[in-house]
């Protein structure tokens, strides 16, 4: 079924539809490429492996897009501002991966400055729960002297990590914690991060605009690739240090 303003709706009961082509998606709205379907595994999956991703608002049916440009960030591109770095040396947070993804994800849930409504709907925070209790997808969380202060959480394939929401209650908290875990995925020899759509806080840590062909020849390549199995936990200490105490 095509819809009247030319996207294609996808059966919730068909797990075998398949997705449109990516260049199809519209120009305006940016990427906005199909409608319907559900949030199954294995078709969040299929989305991301085909370079898609769902957003919609609660009430919505499920819409699927693949903007062009696609921001990106490449591990070994990350900037560290001058501010930023100060703070890392504060060690005021300590930093883990996949020690409570289900209340990061929650807590990017919640309500936003200057917006009244969220995204992540339930039938989203169950699905990626799935995903996780699958080992594919991940959170890193920011501690505060044991309260959860700031986080990020995304989907693993291959060697591609897809940042999904991030969220800070405390001054470069998320930020923190992303400098940490992108040094880690450059360590296990992950080569690329999507950001979905660049924005100044992504362009601040070294996001970049890439073309949506040459994205999804990223994709064909590196998503084939072995990645790291989860449950994830940081290599060494680096990412685990009590505040107060960071040295580098």
């Amino acid at each position: 079924m095509i819809l009247m303003s030319g996207l294609r709706w996808i059966d919730p009961y068909d797990e075998d539809t398949p997705f449109p082509s990516v260049d199809q998606a519209l120009r305006d709205p940016n990427g906005l490429l199909a409608v319907g379907g559900n949030l199954s595994t294995r078709r969040l999956l299929r989305a991301y492996r085909n370079g898609i991703f769902p957003w919609y608002n609660r009430g919505q049916p499920i819409l699927w897009w693949s903007p062009d440009p696609r921001a990106v960030l490449f591990p070994s591109q990350l900037k560290v501002s001058r501010s930023l770095r100060k703070t890392l040396k504060k060690g005021l947070y300590r930093i883990t991966m996949d020690q409570d993804f289900h209340t990061v994800i929650r807590a990017c849930a919640g309500p936003r400055r200057n917006s009244s409504g969220t995204w992540l709907t339930p039938a989203m925070l169950e699905a990626y729960g799935r995903l996780h209790d699958l080992g594919l997808a991940h959170s890193v969380e920011a501690w505060h002297y044991g309260e959860l202060v700031g986080g990020l959480y995304g989907v693993a394939l291959g060697r591609v990590f897809f940042g999904e929401s991030m969220f800070s209650h405390m001054t470069d908290a998320s930020k923190v914690a992303f400098v940490h875990f992108v040094r880690q995925l450059q360590d296990w020899g992950y080569n690329m991060i999507d950001c979905q759509v660049k924005s100044e806080h992504l362009s601040s840590l070294g996001a970049e605009d890439l073309p949506r062909r040459q994205f999804i020849a990223r994709l064909n390549q590196w998503c084939e690739l072995p990645g790291v199995p989860g449950p994830w936990r940081f290599d060494s200490a680096t990412g685990a240090i009590e505040p107060l105490t960071l040295t580098n």
